[in-house]
């Protein structure tokens, strides 16, 4: 059933808004193309590097520029033959294509994010990354229109959806977090005492597809696109 009063709707971006993730799969099959090891699988080098992932975004966090410097890191643990010269530039070559991909909206997104806007929801952008490349993102994209407010921050654990929330004064019964990612998106925000809606996409990020909890006292809505959102709002 469609709401007819206005909510607080926190919208994901990347692989909910536009798409993300398949620039990353895409700089990650070039590597390993170029790693050829002799004996390891495809599955068996994504798991080194996932833990090597892990390990430096506690660190340094997330982001293309980050993602290329893993990679090295990969590299030099799995490589077989010398270490030439010009390798590490060819590995930060893949990673640096992300950077001029277009932005790439989801189907629906801007007529759905206009309606929203018509019904008088209240629209806030919350992302998680390096400062500098989500906001390139958000630059580039149609979207900035639709939003009073744009936040980026490092993780989006339960402790930054409690402080988005005591800072801009939002209501959590009336306030929904909406993405694709149960780790970042859903889960976290639901622990927080907010409603979540979970907007599915086949790409989203291995180390963010964990399985939905449902914990706290909020609804949880499952749609199949982001234009389904004009269903409940």
């Amino acid at each position: 059933m469609r709401r007819d009063d206005p909510q607080t709707l926190i919208i994901d971006a990347d692989d909910t808004l536009w798409e993300n993730n398949v620039y990353f799969e895409q700089a990650w099959d070039e590597f390993l193309v170029f790693l050829s090891h002799s004996k390891l699988t495809a599955e068996e080098t994504r798991s080194i590097f996932d833990e090597i992932e892990i390990a430096n975004i506690k660190v340094n966090g997330y982001g293309a520029k980050n993602f290329a410097r893993n990679m090295v890191e990969c590299y030099r643990h799995l490589v077989e033959r010398d270490i030439a010269q010009g390798d590490v530039e060819k590995i930060m070559g893949f990673a640096d294509r992300i950077f001029h991909q277009p932005i790439e909206m989801m189907e629906g997104v801007e007529e759905t994010l206009a309606y929203l806007l018509e019904r008088n929801h209240d629209l806030i952008l919350f992302t998680k990354g390096h400062p500098e490349e989500q906001r390139l993102k958000i630059d580039r994209s149609p979207v900035g229109q639709f939003f009073r407010e744009f936040e980026i921050v490092r993780e989006k654990d339960v402790a930054a959806y409690r402080e988005l929330v005591s800072r801009f004064r939002l209501q959590p019964e009336i306030t929904w977090m909406i993405g694709n990612s149960p780790k970042s998106d859903i889960n976290p925000a639901l622990e927080a005492g907010l409603n979540a809606v979970f907007v599915p996409h086949e790409r989203t990020w291995s180390l963010e597809n964990t399985q939905l909890r449902g914990a706290g006292p909020g609804k949880l809505h499952i749609v199949e696109n982001f234009a389904d959102l004009s269903k409940f709002f």
